[in-house]
Formats: C-alpha cells, sequence, structure tokens
C-alpha cells in the first residue's frame, strides 16, 4: 500500500526523492540534561530553515525524532514552542526527548516564527496570518502548492536530523500535533525514512470535516486530493511501519479518527483516544513521549 499510495502523492505533487542536505551549525546553549542548538538550511527556494537541534548532556542519541509544531492562530510561535520557550507546556517535546536520550530536530514551518517576511521573533504581527495565505495562494497561481512545499521541507529535516545528530537512519521518526500532525501524517506516507510516526489531533475524513464545515489546513489545499485518497488511504501507506494517532472525542479535527482507524489494515496503530478537545494536556504530552522513547529503543 506504501508504494501506491506514495508514489501517488508524489506524482501528483511532483515532489522531489528526499537527498542529503547542507546545515550550518550555530549557537548551543546548555540546559539541564541537554543542549540545544540553532539551527540552518536551505529549503528548495533557496530559502532558510531555522530549527533547533536537541540532544542529551552527556551521551550519544540512541535514536532521533523530527517534532513538526501546531499551527493554534499563533504564527509567532514555531521551534520555540517545542522547546518550551513560549506557548503550551504540553508542546515543549525538544526537552521531554532529549533528556529521555533522543536527538530532536525542531524546525519553523514556512511562515512561522523565523521564516515570516515581516518579522522574526516570538512576537505576533498583524499580517501574520495573510502570510500564511499568501504562502498557498501564490503557489496555487503556479499550478504549485504549499503541501509540496511543506513536505519538501520535512523531507530535509529528517535529512539534516540524521546527519547533524550522527544516527543511525533504523532508529528516526517524526511527529506533529495539529498542523505538524498533518504534516507528520503526509510525510511518513511519502517518505520510508520514517519509521515511526506519532500524528495527534490529525487524523479526520474529508467526508467528516465536509459535513462538520471543519476548516480544510492550507496544507491540505491541493487540487483533486480528495479524488485521489481518503485519510484513511494515507494513513494506510505508513504501515507496516509504527504508528501512534491521538484524538479527542470532542476534538473537530480528530473527532472521526477511530473510524479512520478503523478502516486501516493490519495491526501498526496504537490508538489514544481520550474525551477531551484539541490541545494536548499532561496525559496526551506524557503518552507521546513514552511512545516515542518506546519506539526508538524498539527499531
Amino acid at each position: 500500500m506504501h508504494n501506491v499510495i506514495g508514489s501517488l502523492l508524489r506524482e501528483r505533487l511532483r515532489l522531489a526523492a528526499p537527498a542529503p542536505i547542507a546545515f550550518e551549525r550555530g549557537r548551543v546553549d546548555a540546559f539541564d540534561g541537554f543542549n540545544r542548538e540553532r539551527i540552518e538550511y536551505r529549503g528548495l527556494e533557496g530559502d532558510v530553515i531555522p530549527a533547533f537541534l536537541f540532544k542529551p548532556t552527556g551521551r550519544r542519541a540512541q535514536g532521533g525524532v523530527v517534532v513538526f509544531h501546531q499551527h493554534n492562530g499563533e504564527f509567532h510561535f514555531g521551534k520555540s514552542e517545542v522547546a518550551g520557550d513560549v506557548g503550551s507546556p504540553f508542546q515543549a517535546f525538544g526537552p521531554a526527548l532529549a533528556r529521555r536520550g533522543l536527538a530532536v530536530l525542531a524546525p519553523d514551518a514556512l511562515t512561522f516564527e523565523d521564516r515570516r517576511g515581516e518579522i522574526r521573533g516570538v512576537k505576533p504581527h498583524y499580517y501574520d496570518w495573510l502570510q500564511h495565505y499568501s504562502a498557498m495562494s501564490y503557489r496555487l497561481l503556479d499550478g504549485d502548492t504549499l503541501m509540496r512545499k511543506g513536505l519538501d521541507d520535512a523531507q530535509r529535516a529528517l535529512s539534516v536530523l540524521i546527519d547533524a545528530a550522527e544516527l543511525d537512519e533504523r532508529h528516526v521518526g517524526i511527529a506533529g500535533h495539529s498542523y505538524g500532525g498533518y504534516t507528520a501524517l503526509y510525510h511518513a506516507a511519502v517518505d520510508p525514512r520514517c519509521r515511526f510516526a506519532c500524528i495527534s489531533g490529525a487524523v479526520c475524513s474529508f467526508e467528516t470535516r465536509r459535513r462538520e464545515e471543519t476548516g480544510i489546513t492550507l496544507f491540505e489545499a491541493v487540487p483533486g486530493l480528495a479524488q485521489l485518497v481518503e485519510t484513511h488511504d494515507v494513513l494506510s501507506a505508513i504501515g507496516p511501519r509504527p504508528t501512534l494517532v491521538v484524538s479527542g472525542t470532542e476534538d473537530k479535527y480528530s473527532c472521526d479518527a477511530d473510524q479512520v482507524v478503523a478502516k486501516v489494515a493490519g495491526d501498526f496503530i496504537t490508538e489514544l483516544r481520550v474525551e477531551r478537545g484539541h490541545a494536548l494536556d499532561q496525559e496526551r504530552f506524557d503518552a507521546i513521549v513514552e511512545w516515542i522513547v518506546g519506539r526508538v529503543s524498539h527499531q
């Protein structure tokens, strides 16, 4: 299934194959149990992609994960929320995973934090939302998509993580919540180097989202996408690689995740479903950390 769906998506998006990516190392800060280094590398359009690389102190990382940050209408938060500097403490996967022995790369998504045109850093700007919209619409004008750019960025992030942290490719995966969850879902489907995937708050069928009038992420605004695949098809393409699907019964972005998972053959999916809303909490945060650590140790 992976070869079929993954190939279809790659062909539709005109997505290039993963390749090694040159990167530049920057400032390193020491924290309790881990170090955080600023990394920069180039995107396919020559754009600079800044990221934080977290590594455990005093030992070699046993594996690693790229963590894609959430959206939450906060374009001024990206890698710094994964770092625990700003935003929700239940998005601070960088420190939590690095202290458990993993290397973590947290890049800024396009139009977030240091990848905004008008301003850098973690202060909001009035036109943040418009830049995100333009990142989609300008590409559509050219017959391109924001998803191609986002997935190309994601592939580059995984390449940089493997090389910058000197990791064995058999022990790397990806994770994300909300907008980061959509990125992880599609990235894992097209890139077999993702040996495991954690997808939180982002598994919901197109059918349900249409019926409930739930917004579609601009990342998924790909002409004809719903004629090509449904969400369970994309999820199926990840198998048999271990996948964690985290959802909430009161979360409009994952309200039918259990039904989507039920349509997927095989037993590679672990489900964590709670009777709560979209935002992560201590229970889900802790469960995601434990699952990722477990996957790295079992690869």
